[in-house]
């Protein structure tokens, strides 16, 4: 985005927008970045971006004062001459070698310091880390072809400790790639906007920083599930016409583009990412093909396969019934321009990705391409068992005949186990607020700061649930954030999970809740949205009347509306 056009985008952001609050620590004049950066989060979130900036020089202290700033987000964006002024081009304390000694020395002091101060502040609010993205001064005595010793200790100072603060839950990195060479220098440093106003990037450097920094604030929800096209797809060659002895996935089979594509679908599927699989095929020749112990991907990686002679959007829509998923959460890649139109004309919402088989270097651009959509902060224990419960439940129920669903129910053993936050939600907690769109009260969004406040107003609460049966764990899948006062509970948000669905789960939580705080009544913060229709529907029936804002359930009326069983928490804890 160029300057231009961000100051035009925040002249037309309404003055009631819904605030975030951003605190930007750096030890330059942030100048046009903080622009930049406001833009870039009001067009991928429309909120208003109120920016709090640090000292200059000081980015140890801006981060020491972030803490206590009440902001939702902190940035700190660390260059060279915040480990040593010597390192930067606004201060004349000599480049001499007999000085390396003690720059680096002073370097790796500092990032130590900046280190410690990010990890206390990231225990109360989440931090972005962007480690120098500026080149080196020409201080090294090496050409510039040679990486000097100096050079490489300083970037070894920073990654180390970069990487340890990686593994904190709050904190994330920016993936900057390292400048390099001149070309790389005049793309990022702006020498005299450096020297005359304290501001170092060039504005096109200063853009993509501002969009990768929004990016990492916003955090878009990933998605969800990928449905593949088998045929010069997951493999070469048409497996009806060859047989399932004469389709390719190796370098010595001129297909190891096929071969990268199941690796990295068996890692989306190692982290929790659903897979299906639709083809154009006969059923009995797939299930051979399936049976070939050489693939990458296997067929238990695959749930559902829907192999058939149907058009291919029938298909994909058994298999978002059966996830139970929206389109919009799900990628859909085939070899064939028309089989993606196809798809894409009956949803408009779902991404479709062409796999060009016959350009390797286009094919793996889409493997990207992929691996970003699925792209997430870090790996939770729920994204482990997505998968897995999916399958389970479906050979479970599968076995019986469908009239028998509720006795399926009863005899799965379903344990809840409940629990309340004391001072800070944990990572699940916040990413189910922020991706479920079904079971959403109102589709309110909360960032981690947001939900600590609310734990430390008068009665907040924050209680998650966790689901598991006889047929193994669902994880935590439910979240109820209010307000308790003597007589009645003020429900604010409420999500569950898909894989949830049908279990009883929301007649559980509301079951705690009256059994826990021993309250009259509860009322919902209700708000229709275009994909809340669960919410929706659970609560008419509840009340007896279409939901709305301030709407209230007795405990009376919920009692009429529940079963025995449905009253029944199973195992409840609290911590």
């Amino acid at each position: 985005m160029k300057l231009g056009e961000a100051l035009s985008l925040l002249r037309s952001i309404p003055i009631d927008a819904e605030p975030i609050n951003i605190y930007l620590a750096c030890g330059f004049t942030s100048l046009h970045l903080n622009t930049l950066l406001a833009a870039e989060v009001w067009q991928l979130c429309h909120r208003k971006a109120e920016i709090q900036n640090g000292l200059y020089g000081d980015l140890s202290g801006s981060l020491r004062k972030s803490g206590a700033s009440r902001a939702d987000f902190v940035v700190c964006i660390v260059e060279w001459s915040d480990l040593d002024p010597r390192l930067g081009i606004r201060s004349l304390g000599g480049w001499l070698p007999a000085l390396f000694p003690d720059i680096t020395e002073n370097a790796n002091r500092r990032m130590l310091e900046f280190e410690h101060v990010i990890a206390e502040v990231s225990t109360s609010v989440p931090v972005m880390l962007s480690c120098p993205t500026l080149p080196l001064p020409p201080i090294m005595f090496t050409p510039k072809e040679q990486a000097g010793s100096v050079e490489l200790e300083l970037r070894v100072c920073i990654s180390s400790s970069a990487a340890r603060l990686s593994h904190l839950p709050n904190v994330k990195v920016l993936n900057v790639p390292q400048a390099g060479g001149p070309s790389e220098a005049f793309a990022r440093l702006d020498a005299k906007s450096e020297l005359l106003t304290g501001f170092p990037y060039n504005l096109s450097h200063a853009a993509i920083m501002a969009a990768m920094l929004a990016r990492l604030i916003a955090e878009l929800p990933p998605k969800k599930g990928l449905i593949t096209d088998l045929d010069d797809t997951l493999w070469k060659g048409l497996v009806g016409e060859v047989g399932p002895d004469g389709i390719g996935w190796t370098l010595d089979q001129g297909a190891q583009i096929h071969g990268l594509y199941q690796q990295l679908l068996a890692a989306l599927a190692g982290a929790g990412v659903l897979l299906g699989a639709a083809s154009k095929n006969d059923p009995a020749v797939v299930e051979a093909t399936f049976a070939r112990k050489e693939l990458i991907l296997t067929k238990e990686h695959l749930f559902p396969i829907e192999a058939t002679w149907e058009p291919k959007s029938r298909s994909v829509a058994r298999i978002l019934s059966f996830w139970n998923i929206g389109a919009d959460s799900v990628v859909f890649v085939d070899d064939s321009p028309t089989e993606l139109a196809e798809v894409a004309a009956a949803y408009p919402g779902i991404e479709c990705l062409q796999f060009p088989a016959h350009d390797w270097n286009a094919a793996y651009r889409v493997l990207e391409q992929i691996r970003d959509r699925f792209g997430k902060s870090r790996l939770l224990g729920e994204d482990l068992l997505r998968a897995q419960s999916l399958r389970r439940s479906a050979h479970a129920v599968s076995s019986l005949p469908s009239p028998s669903y509720e006795r399926f129910l009863d005899e799965a053993k379903p344990e809840l186990h409940v629990e309340y936050c004391r001072s800070s939600p944990d990572a699940r907690i916040v990413e189910l607020i922020n991706k479920t769109n079904q079971f959403n009260l109102n589709g309110k969004r909360h960032t981690f700061t947001s939900l600590r406040r609310h734990l430390q107003t008068d009665g907040g609460f924050i209680m998650g649930t966790s689901y598991k049966d006889k047929y193994g764990p669902l994880g935590k899948i439910a979240v109820v954030c209010g307000t308790r006062s003597s007589d009645a509970v003020h429900v604010e948000t409420w999500v569950m999970s898909c894989r949830g669905f049908s279990r009883r789960i929301e007649y559980w939580c509301l079951q705690e809740i009256f059994e826990r705080f021993g309250v009259d009544h509860v009322t919902f913060d209700f708000q229709p949205t275009q994909r809340n229709a669960p919410v929706r529907d659970f609560l008419a029936n509840m009340l007896g009347a279409p939901p709305f804002s301030g709407c209230k359930l007795t405990r009376t009326g919920f009692q009429a509306q529940c079963s025995p069983s449905d009253q029944t928490v199973l195992v409840a804890s609290y911590v």
